[in-house]
């Protein structure tokens, strides 16, 4: 099976769904992570070009460390469009790829290109030419994320080290400032559905197959 994970910003996707991504590919499936912006903001100490090389690199860090492979969608951060041109170039993009499964950002997070990434992603799903499951995922559940309610829960115990490690690739963001956050989250997750840890999903409604029931 083929997972496109669509993260905002470099690691948004570790933080939100490191875990998962680790245990499919551990299972061998196939993982690609394709980061809407470079994240050049995220330094404000550095230039802007310069700022998105560290964290380019930080991402395919990252990446390599949890075996997915890494892509850049390139949108301009904070100003990621949403043109009925660009939208259609973003669906045909997704399509090309062939994902089996989709895990993007809730649309009701309070961070801007979140919402437009999993909005975009919606609109992906909603195409009748596309043939994929689209889960959403949170970051930083009471901060960031709002108003989630999971349908799926992973069991991510036996890959919660891993995944830390992915998500501390990002050494300009600071982790060890936010991820005891994430701790916390997937902590509480894995309570729910009676394990040490789990990652939470919210499923698109569709009636197709549903794969992370058997997660």
């Amino acid at each position: 099976m083929r997972l496109l994970v669509i993260g905002a910003h470099p690691d948004d996707i570790e933080s939100g769904c490191g875990g998962t991504i680790a245990r499919r590919i551990a299972a061998g499936d196939e993982v690609i992570a394709l980061y809407m912006t470079r994240g050049g903001l995220g330094i404000p100490d550095k230039p802007l070009e310069q700022a998105q090389a560290i964290r380019t690199a930080e991402s395919e860090a990252a990446c390599r460390l949890l075996g997915a492979t890494c892509l850049f969608a390139d949108f301009v951060e904070h100003d990621i469009d949403t043109s009925p041109a660009t939208t259609r170039a973003f669906i045909e993009r997704i399509q090309s790829l062939q994902p089996d499964v989709v895990l993007a950002h809730w649309p009701l997070d309070t961070h801007i290109d979140h919402q437009l990434t999993g909005v975009m992603a919606l609109r992906a799903f909603l195409d009748k030419s596309s043939r994929f499951q689209l889960y959403f995922f949170e970051v930083l559940s009471g901060r960031q994320t709002m108003h989630f309610f999971p349908t799926h829960h992973v069991d991510i115990t036996a890959f919660r080290a891993l995944k830390k490690a992915a998500t501390f690739e990002h050494h300009s963001q600071h982790p060890e400032n936010w991820y005891p956050h994430h701790d916390l989250m997937e902590s509480f997750r894995g309570a729910e559905c009676g394990v040490q840890a789990a990652e939470a999903f919210i499923k698109a409604g569709t009636s197709l197959p549903d794969p992370l029931s058997s997660w």
